[in-house]
């Protein structure tokens, strides 16, 4: 059974533990640098914003004052994904052409063979890779936008950081299973349908590097280690019948 969350969550995991491996050390140290620098940053910056934008959407003088004390959590809950979305979007927008090398390094020692576009140099990814973040940042700012404006509408925001968890979850499965599958040429739209036909185990994974995000120290190997667990799900036939 292929297309469960558990197949999903599973593979992170084991991508987590991959990050150790000898083979992988020096593919690494890019994603991992630049993953802490973005998210010491932007961290940074919506934490020291969290009170305003709570006054913004949930003032005290709202006709949901009385609720304000049970909606807080679910506040803070969309601020963090919101704020660990635009780190990924920015972190992989910078790492992407490292982490599609650390996807063919991954599939090499999973398999023993090198996909199609693993002969590409660090300076032959800077292109194509930068263009596919800027594709699935235009996917998500179509869907995204709409969403945050669920948070604004007064009832219909208590469903919104429920359908903004589910959203981020599937979104982030797109974002990295890009490396592996843009590593045999599949363009956008076909990873796209690919994914689809495993989309539990895809909202599985999305939703385990949510989590993942959201833990302290492990946070910063997130970006690597959900690139080695897509490569993994890749490898493994889930992303691909």
């Amino acid at each position: 059974m292929k297309n469960n969350p558990f197949t999903g969550i599973n593979q992170l995991f084991q991508g987590l533990k991959m990050l150790t491996r000898p083979g992988l050390r020096r593919y690494l140290l890019a994603p991992v640098a630049i993953n802490i620098v973005v998210f010491v940053i932007i961290g940074w910056i919506g934490f020291s914003q969290f009170d305003s934008l709570l006054n913004t959407f949930l003032p005290e003088s709202s006709w949901l004052s009385f609720l304000r004390w049970l909606l807080w959590p679910l506040f803070a809950l969309s601020v963090l994904l919101i704020t660990f979305y635009t780190f990924t979007a920015v972190a992989n927008l910078i790492a992407a052409p490292f982490n599609s090398l650390l996807s063919a390094k991954v599939e090499e020692l999973l398999t023993g063979n090198k996909p199609p576009e693993s002969r590409r140099t660090l300076q032959q990814l800077i292109l194509p890779t930068i263009q596919s973040e800027l594709r699935k940042l235009g996917y998500f700012l179509l869907r995204a936008i709409p969403l945050l404006l669920l948070f604004v509408i007064p009832g219909i925001n208590l469903l919104a950081p429920f359908l903004w968890l589910l959203f981020s979850a599937w979104f982030l499965a797109i974002e990295y299973a890009d490396y592996p599958l843009g590593n045999h040429g599949l363009d956008f739209r076909s990873q796209h349908d690919r994914l689809k036909q495993t989309s539990l185990a895809a909202l599985g994974f999305g939703g385990g590097v949510t989590l993942l995000m959201m833990i302290p120290i492990l946070n910063f190997a997130a970006m690597p280690a959900a690139v080695v667990g897509a490569t993994r799900l890749w490898c493994a036939g889930t992303a691909r019948e």
